[in-house]
């Protein structure tokens, strides 16, 4: 059975090598606002406020991992934060190697794992339009021991200490993606596979991306009816069912393209279009080249 979820995975290429272990103490808060750089933090102890742009502050306790894929503006402050207008805390770099954020000569009252994650993907920004736009993982047990590790490992100053942090790092991103479900995801595709039915279908498109798919036959294979799969489609997922297949299209066409994995018209074929000029029509009003010069430059 096709995995949309490793698919996507997959082709994204994560990589989670950027990273600083970051401790705050006293009232403090930091600004980020790089857009398009994935942002991700473990608490590793203690707790601390975030708050995202549009969006209600949540507070970070000891195991929580946060990744945002799409990066919006966000600040993390103190659980009691500063006033208004004050500047916002300058890391201070400790002996140990942390960064201090707020009073430097208390003990810390939160010790976190902050980073960017690169996607090696040049497809990145469309294929993380497929992820949600926050993905917030507490309570699991398998989230809870790999933190435990990272912790640990950042601690110690033993060997290839970067490598390990990088590796379990990785697999925290992939741990946590697949264990966000349900209703509490924002819009995206880890909600769309946690609702059954509207999993079925997603499933079906990966399995058959060549299909002449419409939205009444994904509703049969959802067991809906037409208008309840569209919304529920949509609400889930964050894009209509039709939009999404095309996303996914788009993004095998460029992989194969890339990969030099046959000429236009097999491309074509292979991602559900009867010809090449209908899809290179498709492909050049979604990526913004035509696939021949696509493949060229790849």
């Amino acid at each position: 059975m096709i995995d949309p979820l490793a698919e996507v995975v997959s082709l994204l290429q994560p990589d989670a090598r950027l990273s600083k272990v970051s401790s705050g103490a006293g009232r403090w808060h930091v600004r980020r606002a790089e857009h398009g750089q994935p942002f991700y933090c473990v608490i590793l102890d203690g707790s601390c406020r975030l708050v995202i742009d549009g969006r209600e502050a949540i507070v970070l306790q000891d195991g929580d991992f946060v990744l945002i894929p799409s990066a919006q503006g966000f600040t993390v402050t103190s659980l009691d934060p500063p006033e208004p207008g004050t500047a916002q805390a300058v890391p201070v770099q400790r002996d140990d190697g942390e960064y201090r954020l707020g009073d430097t000569d208390v003990p810390a009252e939160v010790r976190m794992l902050v980073g960017h994650c690169v996607f090696g993907s040049p497809d990145a920004a469309l294929l993380v339009s497929l992820l949600p736009e926050l993905v917030l993982v507490r309570g699991e047990w398998r989230l809870t021991t790999l933190v435990r590790l990272l912790g640990e490992e950042s601690r110690a100053q033993r060997p290839a200490r970067d490598v390990i942090l990088a590796r379990l790092l990785e697999v925290l991103f992939i741990e946590a993606l697949r264990s966000t479900a349900g209703t509490s995801a924002s819009p995206g595709l880890l909600r769309g596979l946690a609702d059954t039915r509207l999993a079925t279908a997603i499933r079906r498109m990966h399995e058959s991306p060549t299909r002449s798919w419409t939205v009444a036959q994904l509703a049969k294979e959802a067991a809906l009816s037409r208008s309840a799969f569209f919304e529920r489609f949509n609400r889930a997922v964050g894009v209509a069912p039709m939009e999404y297949l095309l996303a996914w299209r788009m993004a095998l066409a460029k992989t194969l393209l890339r990969n030099k994995e046959g000429n236009v018209a097999e491309v074509a074929e292979r991602v559900g279009y009867s010809s090449a000029s209908t899809f290179s029509v498709a492909f050049t009003r979604y990526v913004g080249v035509p696939p021949t010069r696509f493949a060229r430059g790849a």
